[in-house]
Order: C-alpha cells, then structure tokens, then sequence
C-alpha cells in the first residue's frame, strides 16, 4: 500500500478512536486492535503529527498515582474524520470501476 495513502489512513484511525470520549495510548492500541495492529511507537509518531495540525489536544490526569496523557479531539480532528468519509467515497468508486474491468476479463 502506498505509505502515504497508509500513513492518512492511519491517522484518521486515531482520530476515530478518540471521536466519542479522551483516551490514552494503551487504549488507543487496544480498541483499535481488532480492527489493525498498531504499534506504540507508530501510534505517538502518529500522535504528536496530530496535536502538531492541531488535530487533537493532550491534557494530563492522575491515574494509580502516576501521570497519564489523554487526549482530546478537536473541531479540525472531527472535519477531518469527515473529509474522509467523502474522499472515501471517491475511493470507492474508483475501486468498483478497477474491479469491474477485472470482472470483464
């Protein structure tokens, strides 16, 4: 797959994990896990480009007595997660039309 078209893939993944409530790293992993394997060192590089486009925020709780980060979806994150679902429309299209040429072969 195209690293680019992966890594915007990736991205959007991220941003839909967080889409209903903050969540942390672990998390982050864990509830993406049954849909593709991520791992920690993807997911912060993935993180900090993010917060960097201001895509999400990043706040610090207290949790078992240690400093947690959670971070926090932001209104640019939200548009992106929308752009996507239109962009992967055209995908689709494009997709059915290269699967049909192979169907009339």
């Amino acid at each position: 797959m195209d690293i680019q078209l992966k890594r915007g893939l990736l991205d959007v993944c991220v941003l839909a994990a967080i889409k209903d409530k903050d969540s942390y790293g672990y998390q982050i992993i864990k509830d993406m896990k049954p849909y593709l394997s991520l791992s920690e060192s993807t997911l912060y590089t993935i993180l900090k480009r993010l917060e960097a486009a201001g895509m999400l925020t990043v706040h610090s709780a207290e949790h078992d007595g240690r400093l947690r980060k959670y971070y926090h979806i932001t209104d640019s994150g939200l548009r992106r997660i929308e752009e996507f679902k239109e962009d992967w429309k055209e995908i689709l299209f494009i997709y059915r039309f290269v699967v049909k040429e192979e169907e009339n072969e």
